[in-house]
């Protein structure tokens, strides 16, 4: 299993779009995101996400780590 390396929000973003997902809004501190096949994830804007939630968003995004960290 690839290691989670530590990013901000907006990275974190700019990964997800590679993938298919659009930008959608800003709530407070949070961008949502959604994607064609349904799927939503609101990610916090933040300098440096939790490890614990990045991967609970790639989860949610439907890509494994190792393929998040390729696309990096």
């Amino acid at each position: 299993m690839a290691t989670l390396p530590v990013i901000s929000g907006r990275d974190a973003v700019k990964v997800f779009e590679k993938v298919g997902f659009v930008f959608h809004r800003q709530k407070g501190s949070h961008m949502i995101l959604y994607h064609s096949n349904g799927r939503h994830l609101s990610v916090p804007d933040h300098r440096e996400l939790d490890r614990g939630t990045l991967r609970a968003l790639i989860r949610g995004a439907g890509i494994t780590v190792e393929e998040f960290v390729a696309l990096m």
